[in-house]
């Protein structure tokens, strides 16, 4: 199965854009002749196999190399590199030539920055004394298409950049690739903000829009009817808590990465000691389309049932004689089967985790800590955590959760948890800490909380969820609905007036722009039902909604978005767009301070 999605079915002809950033990379390696090694940023490497066949790599005589400090073993006399802006990618390059000229070894070597240079690192080469050895270029992948109706921006950093770092240089490249996006598909006339980040988005993109104009035709009714800017520091409570949805537990235990797992082999049945093996996850595979954001209460049952009729459909077929059509009907059933294996595997190894006393008993404290009614029975559970020295990122992520519903910690409670994680896990935490400090994540109250009145005011606790069969959003985390989507559910249904007093009681200012010449089409202030037919595109399909979440989003409220849409009376498609996918893992992990 490939690991390319299929893009066929995506509400915006995502295929051309995914061609055109196949052909740039193509003419790039075109334009420089004969055998090379193309040595990539292991970063960039799941991104360019969502891009690009390795196969058709090697047509244009590329042979493939990963990026580390070791020397680089090839005989070709060409050596590109693709690698993001770091400064520390840099200092390999470098050693790599020195390493090349000591030898003796004359070779031509090219950098090609992804997704544009900066200065900082050719400073770095220019220190090192190779900068006048390399031919520099950029390779401007903005936007990358993770499946039908999910777009990253690849800046993983993003979030603790802006928070921690005050480095703010990734809000200029969401406005580049929203940009990239509009060239294709029209200017988008509405644009819905919330959060620092997102404002300064939104004046950015204005700011392109008045120095570059767009080069789309002017006359283009866009595609894109509206935009909605999300900063992730509006809401760090729902990544904080465990994503239930099959497709957010399989990110949460085995790290969901560029729409693939990396497994053992055993996992997945395959009998080949310490073998691991790749599993794509996009919307290519039918029965993961169908299962990946259910509540996966819910996966067992389905996949049981399925099981069982091919079961019923097997033992028909060999007591009874079957038409032709019938035969085929069963042959096309059984084409189904290595699906069925895959997710079965998948889904049993799952629930070794699941079924673990520590998870249900960590679920327990989650819901304790969003109901926000026990301060005291939560504040004893983590620090029990702390002193059986739990995994710290187990530790610190309920504490982000715990800070965040609660607007910062008593002062005597916050330098007593603070010391004692210290003393837990080793005074090295010290920058961790600060980071998270900084980031306002983990800090002492300053004012009494808001977080009861936001959570009543938005229903974000919905008691007797139906995982089976639900009518609210809240069944992604089985009782809690995701704060970040019921802010989308408003912006999309009635635009922000209507909540404009809980929007103030969020971190960071909010905004509401139009822009181009289409911005007097109606803005949708009346979404639902019949009165929204006005927002159908010319060709009958519907208004589309691009949400951007900026420091990342979960699967979880991917889910929760796929599920607003699929409602009834809702007017628009929706289509994600985020710097990164993120879990409550793998953002609290941007704030570790990593040494030697």
């Amino acid at each position: 199965m490939a690991q390319i999605p299929n893009l066929d079915n995506a509400p915006l002809n995502l295929t051309a854009l995914r061609e055109q950033s196949q052909k740039e990379l193509v003419n790039i390696l075109k334009n420089i002749r004969g055998k090379k090694c193309l040595v990539i940023d292991p970063k960039l490497g799941g991104s360019i196999s969502l891009i690009i066949q390795t196969s058709l790599l090697k047509e244009h005589g590329v042979e493939l190399r990963y990026l580390s400090a070791d020397p680089i073993q090839t005989d070709s006399g060409k050596v590109v590199y693709l690698v993001r802006s770091q400064l520390n990618l840099m200092k390999f390059i470098s050693s790599h030539i020195h390493n090349d000229i000591s030898k003796g070894l004359q070779r031509e070597y090219h950098v090609y920055f992804v997704p544009r240079r900066a200065v900082g690192c050719e400073k770095i080469l220019e220190e090192e004394k190779v900068h006048h050895l390399l031919n520099i270029g950029e390779y401007p992948l903005y936007v990358l298409p993770l499946d039908e109706d999910v777009l990253s921006f690849e800046l993983d950093l993003a979030y603790k950049e802006c928070q921690v770092d005050g480095d703010t240089s990734s809000l200029w490249h969401i406005a580049k690739a929203i940009q990239k996006l509009e060239s294709s598909f029209g200017v988008i006339p509405n644009v819905r903000a919330k959060g620092r980040a997102s404002v300064r988005v939104a004046d950015i993109l204005n700011r392109m829009q008045a120095e570059e104009r767009v080069n789309s035709p002017d006359m283009v009714v866009p595609e894109i009817n509206t935009l909605i800017l999300l900063d992730r520091e509006v809401d760090m409570v729902t990544p904080m808590c465990s994503q239930l949805t099959y497709e957010g537990l399989l990110d949460e235990f085995l790290h969901i990465n560029n729409g693939a797992l990396e497994l053992e082999a055993a996992i997945m049945g395959v009998q080949q000691e310490g073998k691991k093996m790749k599993v794509p996850l996009n919307s290519s595979d039918k029965l993961f389309k169908e299962i990946r954001d259910l509540n996966f209460e819910v996966v067992g049952q389905i996949l049981r049932q399925k099981a069982t009729s091919m079961k019923q459909d097997y033992a028909e077929m060999t007591t009874t004689t079957q038409t032709v059509s019938e035969l085929k009907d069963f042959v096309k059933k059984l084409n189904s089967l290595p699906e069925m294996t895959r997710h079965i595997n998948l889904a049993q190894h799952l629930s070794t985790f699941t079924s673990k006393p520590s998870f249900l008993g960590q679920l327990d404290m989650e819901h304790t800590i969003v109901e926000a009614q026990s301060y005291d029975i939560c504040f004893e559970y983590i620090e029990e955590m702390i002193h059986k020295q739990e995994p710290l990122l187990n530790v610190l992520r309920l504490l982000i959760l715990f800070s965040v519903t609660n607007s910062g910690l008593p002062k005597k409670h916050f330098d007593y948890l603070r010391r004692e994680l210290l003393h837990s896990y080793g005074f090295e935490h010290t920058v961790t800490l600060n980071n998270l400090e900084k980031a306002g994540l983990f800090r002492k109250q300053e004012t009494k909380g808001n977080w009861l009145t936001i959570k009543r005011a938005l229903q974000l606790v919905v008691e007797d969820t139906d995982t089976a069969n639900p009518n609210d959003i809240a069944y992604v985390f089985s009782g809690y609905a995701p704060l970040s989507i019921r802010l989308v559910q408003h912006a999309v249904r009635s635009g922000w007036r209507p909540i404009e007093e809980i929007l103030k009681l969020l971190p960071g200012p909010h905004s509401d722009t139009k822009r181009g010449r289409f911005s007097s089409t109606s803005s949708f202030d009346n979404l639902q039902g019949a009165s929204a037919g006005v927002d159908k595109v010319a060709d009958g399909r519907r208004s589309l909604v691009l949400v951007v979440f900026i420091g990342g989003v979960t699967f979880a409220e991917i889910s929760a978005l796929r599920f607003l849409s699929s409602q009834e009376g809702m007017a628009y498609d929706l289509i994600i767009g985020t710097t990164k996918i993120v879990s409550g893992h793998t953002l609290t992990e941007t704030f570790v301070e990593k040494f030697g």
